[in-house]
């Protein structure tokens, strides 16, 4: 019997992730398959001498070797190799799908004032100019005025170490912090890593904290459901 499952695959910066993706397709006949290459962002972050444009090409290369394994689709789960990949959607034959995408889409869509948080210094600025290049196309301009960025420092280290625990724990007191900080401002974690940290303080809180997964999932209930 034939088998009609969708093939994903997901191309990941730390095996981390791996889980957040398992848990985001259970409900689907979907196959998973996963590819993960930490070694990029320690280069990108340790070697001056290593450029940007270094960078998009080993990106390139690996999208191009993902899309030769009989995929349907791949999903980038990396906010960094997701800025890297830009010049590659489009030229190739298998769809290519940015984790960030429909979180950026509800983030258009309710226009308040947030603070959104990083862990990892060096996705800050590619994100933040897909997620304004978003707006621009969306018809909202004047979302910068009312996104404040924030970086958790020390923390991207600990994930990259394997020390998740600590990373997390970091996270819950930093995302508290900023809670108590200015109670009435939206907050919302950019990356995957921080999801559960930021489901943590949800359930402690009573309070929404946006992240990518939870626009992910609302968007394959609309195109799997």
């Amino acid at each position: 019997m034939e088998d009609l499952k969708q093939r994903v695959g997901c191309l990941h910066a730390h095996h981390s992730n791996i889980a957040y993706m398992e848990r985001a397709f259970a409900s689907y006949e979907v196959e998973l398959v996963h590819f993960v290459e930490p070694g990029l962002m320690r280069r990108v972050s340790s070697d001056p001498h290593f450029s940007a444009d270094d960078a998009s090409r080993k990106v390139e290369e690996q999208l191009r070797w993902m899309s030769q394994s009989d995929l349907d689709v791949i999903l980038i789960t990396c906010t960094n190799y997701i800025a890297l990949a830009e010049k590659v959607q489009g030229t190739m034959s298998t769809p290519i799908v940015a984790l960030d995408e429909p979180f950026f889409h509800e983030i258009c869509d309710d226009l308040l004032p947030r603070t959104l948080v990083f862990t990892n210094p060096a996705t800050v600025e590619g994100t933040m100019k897909r997620l304004y290049h978003m707006a621009s196309l969306l018809g909202k301009p004047n979302l910068s005025s009312l996104i404040e960025v924030k970086v958790v420092e020390n923390a991207f280290e600990l994930i990259m170490q394997g020390r998740k625990d600590e990373y997390e724990e970091l996270l819950v007191r930093s995302l508290h912090e900023l809670r108590k900080a200015d109670p009435g401002r939206g907050l919302a974690v950019a990356q995957l890593s921080m999801v559960d940290a930021a489901l943590q303080v949800e359930l402690e809180t009573g309070r929404t904290i946006g992240n990518p997964l939870r626009s992910l999932v609302n968007l394959i209930e609309v195109l799997l459901g």
